[in-house]
């Protein structure tokens, strides 16, 4: 669903009235966070933070392996988003009655060995037939004074990005048989690289927020971030990392629908700096796969996330910076 139209649903629904969720929809956050205690059966004095996500989708690769581990990948990033840990999952899998079923065993063997890698369990699913969808529901821990909500970033705050984006443009061609195997495996290979990393890193150096960038793009997740914040978000566009051969492809028009409905959902919340290339302001809207985290973390800690993120071989690109929010609806500025 496009983002402004999610928004606008979840205006009219209040879930916010029971003080067990500490993180629900309205923000429109990575995942929702809710506080077992007494009341759950814990003993006095003990609670136990839950964070909550899933996510499926079709095929974005022809590898069916590779296809079940970024899945998997991208389930799971939801929880390291929020500062949490992945416990266990639930298989979420749709295919056609032919679906050759060497290929679902592959696609099932990658997802389940991603979900290893992580540490959780595969703790059971649902199955159905019908179009070629897979992916998981994730339950994770996380100590709620550490938890990096997206609505924790503050004013003069630094921003990282930990993966490059173009995973639309790069996908969409593949699909359409625009490039060769050759030229999206690398893409592929990022996609499936867990973010926990990314996540031991910044909470080993304190950050304030975090978002991963997937489906709504670089510029919409980024502009959950700053809504929920009540900051603005500034991105140097010449920082930002961009996956080799991605702006070719969006020079050529190949990109995600993604784009074009975040163009036309968020355009009155983003302001686009003069000089920026039109075929990367569309790669900032795109639709991303499994991307990396956006990290919020105070000016005097920089320093100690770039440590933290260097000595675990996380790439490391400071972005942009979190300000004042100004007059107007924009929340997200391309510089």
């Amino acid at each position: 669903m496009p983002q402004g139209q999610l928004a606008q649903v979840l205006r009219g629904i209040d879930s916010s009235s029971d003080g067990r969720l500490l993180v629900g929809p309205q923000t429109l956050d990575d995942a929702g966070v809710v506080l077992l205690g007494r009341a759950e059966g814990l003993p006095e004095g003990v609670e136990l933070a839950l964070v909550q996500t899933l996510d499926f989708f079709p095929p974005v690769v022809d590898d069916p392996y590779l296809y079940g581990a970024i899945a998997a990948a991208n389930s799971l990033s939801d929880v390291y988003a929020m500062g949490g840990r992945p416990v266990s999952v639930l298989t979420l899998a749709s295919f056609p009655e032919d679906f050759p079923r060497e290929w679902l065993s592959e696609i099932l063997r990658g997802g389940f060995d991603k979900v290893r890698e992580a540490g959780a369990l595969v703790a059971g699913g649902h199955t159905v037939e019908g179009e070629a969808q897979f992916g998981f529901a994730v339950t994770g821990v996380v100590d709620r004074e550490r938890m990096t909500a997206n609505s924790g970033a503050r004013a003069g705050d630094r921003v990282y990005l930990t993966k490059s984006i173009g995973m639309g443009a790069l996908t969409t061609s593949a699909k359409i048989g625009k490039i060769r195997w050759e030229q999206i495996e690398p893409a592929a290979r990022q996609m499936g690289l867990l973010n926990a990393p990314a996540a031991e890193a910044m909470l080993a150096a304190g950050a304030r927020a975090c978002t991963d960038i997937t489906g709504y793009g670089l510029v919409g997740h980024g502009r959950n971030v700053a809504r929920a914040s009540g900051v603005c978000l500034r991105l140097r566009a010449a920082d930002v990392p961009v996956f080799a051969g991605a702006l070719e492809l969006a020079r050529r028009g190949l990109l995600s629908g993604g784009s074009k409905r975040g163009r036309a959902s968020l355009g009155p919340e983003v302001a686009i700096g003069a000089g920026i290339e039109e075929a990367l302001v569309d790669l900032f809207f795109d639709a991303e796969t499994s991307g990396g985290l956006l990290i919020a973390i105070h000016s005097e800690r920089a320093a100690d996330l770039e440590r933290e993120l260097a000595s675990r071989g996380v790439p490391v690109h400071a972005v942009g910076e979190f300000a004042e929010a100004g007059s107007g609806d924009v929340s997200v500025e391309l510089v």
